[in-house]
């Protein structure tokens, strides 16, 4: 299949995630006037009403890729994997109304496992008030794998991209940054501790935030009735669950516009 010598064979780690979505899409055009906005956005931006327009935004995410089981509860994952889909939707000044669930897993899963991981995906729908409406399940040889899709909606006149920033614009994060990471290096190190030393316990202790903020990721859906209140319209959005300096990158590089981040006003937890 790759042995073709006429081919020129391109390492994916030479161009990188967001490289690589640039690559393949860079020369596809949609056809459909309702597509609004495809690629390049949290969500894609789909006209079918005359009021509000439909977001829909998709992610998975991958056993030792995305997550490790060995310290994952999956009730705390199905909750996440609901979450982080969300977010998209949030970044786009909108509210999640359905989401769909595609689920492989591999024969060491037995139906109480399953069982566990969709208590957390229903506790999330339960939370934000999304339904689940489908979905499909299949055998995996490579771990559990999880493919969640959200549909939403925004007031046509409300919605946000990422492009829309201007000059003197304040650039404002949502939350504390660094806590999620905090708490996933805390994890892979009592995990490497217990593989050298199977019978110690975990050392957890004062890190519950940190570690709630990476096993259990809230979607930031009050700061959309927030703005709605305060009738305020941000003239650009976007999730920045992939780090804040590339997620910067990408509204400078949509928006046109240069941007300069303060270290010390950075909300860094302590």
């Amino acid at each position: 299949m790759f042995e073709d010598n006429k081919l020129q064979n391109t390492s994916v780690s030479e161009l990188g995630e967001f490289g690589l979505i640039d690559h393949i899409t860079k020369s596809y055009k949609c056809k459909n006037k309702s597509s609004l906005k495809g690629v390049g956005d949290d969500a894609a931006v789909l006209d079918f009403s005359a009021d509000k327009l439909q977001l829909l935004s998709t992610d998975m995410l991958v056993e030792n890729i995305h997550f490790d089981l060995s310290y994952t509860p999956l009730k705390h994952l199905g909750y996440k994997a609901v979450a982080v889909n969300l977010s998209d939707i949030c970044a786009m000044n909108g509210k999640a109304t359905q989401i769909t669930v595609s689920i492989a897993f591999s024969n060491r899963f037995p139906i109480e496992a399953i069982e566990e991981l969709y208590s957390g995906i229903y506790l999330a729908c339960e939370k934000y008030n999304v339904d689940l409406v489908g979905g499909d399940t299949t055998s995996s040889t490579s771990g559990l794998i999880i493919s969640i899709s959200v549909v939403g909606e925004v007031e046509k006149e409300k919605v946000c991209y990422r492009k829309g920033a201007k000059i003197n614009d304040l650039l404002v994060c949502t939350g504390d940054l660094g806590a999620a990471y905090l708490g996933l290096q805390i994890l892979k190190r009592e995990k490497e501790i217990f593989l050298e030393n199977p019978g110690v316990q975990p050392d957890l202790q004062g890190n519950d935030y940190a570690l709630q903020r990476q096993l259990k990721a809230e979607a930031r859906t009050k700061l959309i009735d927030v703005l709605d209140e305060l009738k305020i319209i941000p003239t650009s959005m976007i999730d920045i669950s992939d780090g804040l300096t590339s997620e910067v990158l990408h509204l400078s590089k949509q928006s046109e516009v240069g941007i300069t981040i303060y270290e010390d006003k950075l909300p860094i937890d302590h």
